[in-house]
């Protein structure tokens, strides 16, 4: 991988890096690119619930039972670098391990088009759940995260 130090005209926080990948991949690492380049508007809290709410069978694949909304875009303060925040609660004997649960982390960020934050109720910082358990948003399936 080669960078390139030499800012693009208007745009000094950015720099030209050229990598060399196999042919096969070349088409999905430009529209990578493509995406990750474009200038982004927030994320939007209706817009994010929509998307989610939209496929179930993600939700179902993953043995999803509930899946809440929490942190900046909930608050409607979300920037166009923010994250999008959310907690899942699996059914019993699921996500299937780690592998699953990032997968899952994945198949939302497709969804969402932007990076996720994803935890579980059980393992939220405990300095940070009283808050984000109060901010929860139920977006997918059944359950309350302040049980």
């Amino acid at each position: 991988m080669k960078e390139r130090r030499r800012p693009e005209r208007g745009r000094p926080n950015v720099i030209e890096i050229v990598v060399r990948v196999p042919a096969d991949k070349a088409d999905a690492v430009k529209a990578y690119a493509g995406r990750i380049s474009r200038r982004r508007s927030p994320a939007l809290r209706d817009e994010v619930i929509s998307r989610l709410r939209s496929r179930p069978d993600i939700m179902d694949r993953f043995g999803v039972k509930a899946l809440f909304l929490f942190g900046s875009v909930v608050r409607e303060e979300a920037k166009p670098t923010s994250d999008i925040d959310l907690m899942v609660d699996f059914f019993p004997g699921r996500p299937g391990g780690l592998f699953a649960y990032v997968e899952l982390k994945h198949a939302l960020e497709g969804l969402l088009g932007r990076p996720v934050d994803l935890i579980t109720s059980g393992n939220i910082k405990p300095r940070l759940k009283k808050r984000i358990l109060e901010e929860c948003m139920l977006v997918y399936g059944e359950g309350d995260a302040r049980r």
